[in-house]
Order: structure tokens, then sequence, then C-alpha cells
């Protein structure tokens, strides 16, 4: 009889926030990178899906988070049409045509969490 693992979705989304509030401002990560750091190197799409969950919680700078290309891939999660470009901006991080500018400079690589 074969034993499934299952994920505890909510121990998951908390190390997810933990990586995510530890982003320096103005810096940038991505959803594989925090998956990386958490010991969860195939799990991009599920810190998407933290990400998404995360927009109630004052203290989780989600705009920080973006894809593997510098892409805003989760601005249409956040509350109005440019808020996760504007947050950025009062960062000092520029935007254009929805990637971050100079992304590789403002990539911020997240220690490992196990």
């Amino acid at each position: 009889m074969a034993t499934h693992v299952t994920l505890d979705k909510s121990d998951f989304f908390e190390r997810v926030y933990k990586v995510v509030r530890d982003i320096p401002y103005g810096r940038v990560t991505t959803y594989g990178a925090i998956a990386k750091s958490i010991g969860a190197p195939g799990a991009a799409r599920t810190v998407g899906y933290a990400m998404n969950a995360s927009h109630n919680l004052p203290d989780v700078p989600a705009h920080r988070v973006v894809n593997r290309d510098g892409m805003l891939t989760g601005k249409h999660h956040f509350p109005g049409r440019d808020t996760m470009q504007r947050l950025l901006a009062q960062e000092g991080v520029m935007v254009q045509d929805d990637c971050v500018v100079n992304f590789k400079a403002l990539f911020w690589q997240p220690d490992s969490l196990i």
C-alpha cells in the first residue's frame, strides 16, 4: 500500500512568507528562488499561490516577488492596475513593460531555510 505525503499548505505558505519578509527593500526575488530556499525546488507555482493568498498580510511584501525573467506576473492579484509597479517604484525599482529594469543586479538570492 502506497502512502501519500500531503503538503501542509499553511506550513508551506508560512515558510514562503518568512523568506518574502526577508527580501531587502529595493530588491526582488523569484518564485523559484523562494521554492528552492525552502527545500521545495519544484514548487515555484505553489509559491505563486502563497503570494496570491498573502495580500491581506500587511507584513508580506509580495510586490518584491517576480518570475524568473523579472516580469511582474503577479500584478493582477494586487488591487488597482499598477499597484505592484508603483510599490516597486517607491523602493527605487524601475519597471518597464511589466519587467524589472536591471533585474540581474536587483535580484536577491534567499538563504536556504533547510
